[in-house]
């Protein structure tokens, strides 16, 4: 029987929605959807989720350029009234284009661009559960998270992993709640049974892979990754066994930042998942150099005026902005008569700001998260450092990525933008965001930093393309005067000042340490702490990182190299004319300062020693100019 013409062109364009729908070929047994969400521009990354018919299982897989970024892994999630993993059934796709600017305050540049195209895929159960999945991507990663309406009690965990190819190259750090596991070199299958920290690098056929999260608040809980030797699969842990949902929730965002290892480098994708600001007025939040006290005198110095008062003067000498007092200074606090209105006066901190202040620098003090838990201690201490002209906080020792601890530091960011306090936060979880929608956070560690004693080359040369991708780091670098305690040269130390950004970037030498070392303590004068743009000019993790980061007309240079002694070949691709670019290395009997004119895209040649590095300044060159210091 023939079929009428109008029936024949509506069963044809259905067959055609159909195909549009799922990006993939219509079959007569069709058991599976397919969708694909790819940057905005051509050989962007690429995101394909597939729901297999059969099971009612969802996928979802990256490539880049056609050429593997992820394999196919799981993503679902399970709550006590919803398995959410399994039993999905397609309802709907819609879509939209993400563009937004935004202006940070610290980071790899401050102006920013946000430009994804996103798809929000809903699905349900055959008992009506509804999942939305929510899929995101750009020029520089992947992401997703998942959106649940009220009422499915609370969540138990997530079916999403990350699978890898065996053989990818994989340097990843041991999870701790302190997140200071340092990183080394594996590949996806030959790495131990046992957790490690989602900010987890992969090299694959597509590039190079670095795990994250963003957007992580009390509402939810922190994940790491869980992995069994011999596979390729990073699967999600939270850090609760069951993560109380009082109403609708929006899970953080799991990320994949993607492309060669210069784009990963200068990544912001994990901020420009993030929510906007929640700070109105950001311009009492100002980005600065910072003398350290901690390892120049430990808590001996933080209990004394005297000292304090030593260390102000000598960043006065040198312009540095800020100065950090560490723990100590309200060792006996505990016996201030809070009844008392004028009870600060048993401290000498106003005293040490009010010094500061006349000198042109700001303080910042250390405070344990104990003495922030309660409402009642937040009462007691914002507002009086605020009163005081205290400039920042840093808090120490939260050790958690709960979500007890999550909804303290929901609390915690609030109020410290109320007080107009810069927070670099220690002992904590690392950057997801947060520096986007809090940005009085200027730092957080994090990190194995210079306070550890078991830091290697390697580590430190790994940290660019891990850790310091997703945000700020506390690194602290400048402690010249721990000698064996550290693993690089001078002239590395000093370009860590450069490779390891931080909106309170914290020098922790000594005094003595830097007058010891003038051409370290000139470079230290010079460099800021916020930036306009940030390369890499070369590198490979666990090897080398050369990074260019650049303020106003000048790009400052930082290298760290682990292995032998080697001259570095190092393409200055900082744009075209010619630079004056001044060097500080390691010479055969201390640091040396080295001057050349290049063109850009010439190759700087640096002698490095064993384990060593260098930094650098590079201007604009014109007839007559002998340095770039200013």
């Amino acid at each position: 029987m023939a079929v009428p013409l109008r029936t024949a062109v509506a069963v044809l364009s259905a067959g055609l929605v159909a195909t549009l729908l799922t990006n993939g070929p219509a079959r007569a047994d069709q058991r599976e959807h397919v969708w694909t969400v790819s940057g905005p521009a051509a050989h962007q990354p690429t995101a394909r989720i597939r729901l297999d018919d059969t099971t009612g299982t969802v996928s979802l897989s990256v490539t880049r350029g056609g050429r593997t970024v992820i394999e196919p892994s799981p993503v679902g999630i399970v709550t006590e009234q919803a398995d959410l993993s399994e039993d999905l059934r397609f309802l709907h796709r819609k879509s939209r284009m993400v563009d937004e600017r935004y202006r940070a305050k610290s980071g790899k540049r401050l102006e920013r661009r946000v430009r994804m195209n996103e798809t929000r895929l809903s699905f349900a159960t055959s008992t009506g559960a509804r999942l939305d999945l929510v899929v995101r991507a750009s020029a520089d990663g992947v992401a997703y998270r998942y959106v649940l309406p009220a009422g499915y009690g609370d969540v138990l965990g997530e079916s999403s992993a990350f699978n890898l190819p065996r053989d990818a190259g994989a340097w990843l750090g041991t999870y701790r709640v302190d997140n200071e596991g340092q990183f080394a070199q594996y590949t996806a299958a030959t790495a131990p049974t046992g957790e490690y920290s989602d900010q987890a690098l992969f090299e694959t056929d597509g590039g190079y892979t670095l795990l994250a999260e963003s957007d992580l608040t009390g509402a939810y809980s922190g994940a790491r990754l869980a992995h069994d030797q011999g596979t390729g699969s990073y699967r999600i842990k939270l850090a609760d066994d069951r993560v109380p949902a009082d109403g609708p929730l929006a899970t953080p965002w799991r990320a994949m930042v993607t492309g060669d290892l210069a784009t990963v480098t200068r990544s912001t994708f994990t901020d420009d998942l993030a929510p906007a600001s929640k700070v109105p007025d950001t311009s009492w939040i100002k980005p600065g150099t910072v003398l350290w006290t901690w390892l120049a005198g430990g808590k001996e110095a933080g209990q004394s005026l005297a000292a304090q008062k030593a260390y102000v003067d000598y960043a006065a000498e040198r312009n540095w902005p800020y100065e950090a007092v560490d723990a100590g200074w309200y060792f006996k606090a505990d016996e201030w008569d809070t009844t008392d209105p004028d009870w600060q006066t048993d401290s000498w901190m106003p005293e040490l700001v009010d010094y500061a202040g006349a000198k042109g620098v700001g303080i910042i003090v250390w405070i344990h998260q104990r003495d922030l838990d309660t409402a009642e201690e937040r009462a007691r201490w914002l507002p009086t450092l605020e009163r005081w002209g205290v400039k920042g906080v840093k808090i120490d020792f939260m050790n958690s990525e709960a979500q007890p601890m999550l909804r303290w530091y929901d609390t915690i960011l609030t109020e410290t933008a109320a007080h107009h306090l810069m927070v670099d936060f220690h002992g904590s979880t690392v950057p997801k965001g947060i520096q986007r929608t809090w940005p009085q956070v200027m730092t957080l560690e994090g990190v194995a930093g210079e306070e550890k004693r078991t830091n290697t080359a390697a580590h430190l040369t790994t940290l660019p393309f891990t850790r310091n991708v997703i945000g700020s780091m506390d690194f602290t670098p400048g402690a010249f005067q721990r000698v064996g305690l550290r693993p690089n040269s001078d002239a590395a130390e000093v370009g860590l000042t450069v490779v390891a950004e931080s909106g309170l970037q914290m020098f922790a030498g000594t005094p003595e340490s830097y007058d010891e070392r003038p051409l370290a303590r000139a470079y230290f004068d010079q460099v800021p702490a916020a930036w306009d743009d940030t390369r890499l000019l070369a590198g490979r993790p666990g090897r080398e990182a050369v990074l260019a980061r650049r303020s106003g007309d000048r790009w400052f240079l930082g290298g760290v190299y682990a292995g032998a002694a080697r001259t570095a070949e190092v393409p200055l691709t900082v744009g075209p004319g010619r630079w004056l670019v001044e060097t500080v290395e390691d010479g055969a009997t201390g640091l040396v300062r080295n001057l050349r004119v290049l063109r850009g895209g010439d190759t700087l040649s640096v002698d490095v020693v064993a384990n060593g590095g260098f930094a650098g300044i590079a201007c604009p060159w014109r007839p007559g100019i002998t340095t770039c210091h200013r």
